[in-house]
């Protein structure tokens, strides 16, 4: 392993990307991409510029079912020739010679980035909306794909998502947080009380919102769906309540883990679902129940956040106050539910 690359052998990976069949010309260069907070992305640039992303999990232990990139790897390995927008697969190796961990490579996609409000003031009031809409167009594709054609039916079980979901997320909460706060129960109970039967079982991405996407910087439209790594099979309507739980917008509370879309420009909450009504033609009645489940299930991922930066001792952990915003938010949801 490389000291200025943790988690990567320069040579040897240089020499398996030259038997992918790429044309890649040495010498290649890598480089890091990304916060890294979860899965490790790299850069591989050769020597007439052409360019090719790696993907790996994070460096020390992890739960063997976390940050799987080669359960990564089958899914766009289905995906590939879709309609999903992707970063195309182009090889997947776990040789000890070439790497410690299970190592992905993907086509790069030139695109533009949302991973804060910053990027999106570069743009225009008009492109955000398109952007925002384009979002939901492609959430559109990801449930419309057929997992017979694509090999994914056994991706997961097919059992309703809804109790799969909360019965996850609460042994999260018992065994993460570091404090008492009723609400995950009362939020959870009455989710539990209220859970719609399942029409239907699609492909589901499982963290879709704006920093896992790649937008086209001339129309918005999205360029390639990225971090593929909690994709499963569930209801469909879980990934649009979850972008909506990423989506604050201005008159909220508080703004939660992402203000991005908080700038002017984006269309509201209501629009987007409107939009996915448009492109799906999926009955919305659901909607209610998974966008609070999602807001419940952020802020549960959010307390993880913070209990493991209290026990590093990191001060910029976010705060307790995001966690019970977005309860209290689930909650209002869920009483409409």
């Amino acid at each position: 392993m490389s000291d200025a690359l943790p988690g990567i052998d320069p040579d040897a990976v240089a020499g398996w990307l030259g038997a992918l069949g790429l044309g890649a010309t040495p010498p290649i260069a890598f480089s890091r991409i990304g916060a890294g907070k979860s899965n490790i992305l790299y850069l591989a640039t050769d020597a007439t510029g052409a360019r090719w992303v790696l993907r790996r999990p994070p460096l020390g232990p992890i739960l063997p079912s976390a940050h799987d990139v080669a359960r990564e790897h089958r899914i766009l390995s289905g995906l590939d020739g879709t309609a999903v927008p992707i970063a195309a697969p182009l090889g997947l190796t776990t040789d000890p010679a070439i790497t410690d961990a299970p190592l992905l490579a993907l086509a790069h996609v030139d695109g533009v980035a949302l991973d804060g409000p910053a990027d999106a003031e570069a743009r225009d009031p008009a492109w955000r909306r398109a952007a925002g809409l384009g979002l939901v167009r492609a959430l559109g594709t990801i449930h419309a794909v057929d997992l017979d054609a694509t090999g994914l039916t056994d991706l997961a079980k097919h059992t309703p998502y809804g109790p799969r979901q909360l019965a996850r997320w609460r042994r999260q909460w018992a065994g993460s947080a570091l404090r008492e706060q009723p609400l995950v129960d009362e939020v959870a109970d009455r989710l539990e009380a209220r859970v719609p039967p399942q029409r239907e079982v699609t492909l589901v991405h499982g963290d879709y919102h704006l920093r896992n996407v790649l937008f086209d910087p001339a129309d918005g439209s999205v360029r390639a769906v990225l971090d593929w790594e909690l994709c499963t099979l569930g209801d469909p309507l879980a990934d649009l309540g979850g972008l909506l739980a990423y989506w604050p917008r201005p008159g909220d509370p508080a703004p939660g883990p992402n203000p991005t879309s908080m700038v002017d420009g984006f269309p509201e909450r209501d629009e987007l679902a409107d939009a996915y009504w448009a492109a799906t033609g999926r009955g919305l009645d659901d909607l209610p129940f998974w966008h609070a489940l999602a807001c419940w299930k952020v802020a549960i991922i959010i307390e993880g956040v913070r209990a493991r930066g209290q026990r590093r001792g990191n001060a910029e952990a976010p705060p307790a106050a995001m966690v019970d915003d977005l309860l209290a938010r689930a909650r209002l949801i869920a009483a409409d539910a």
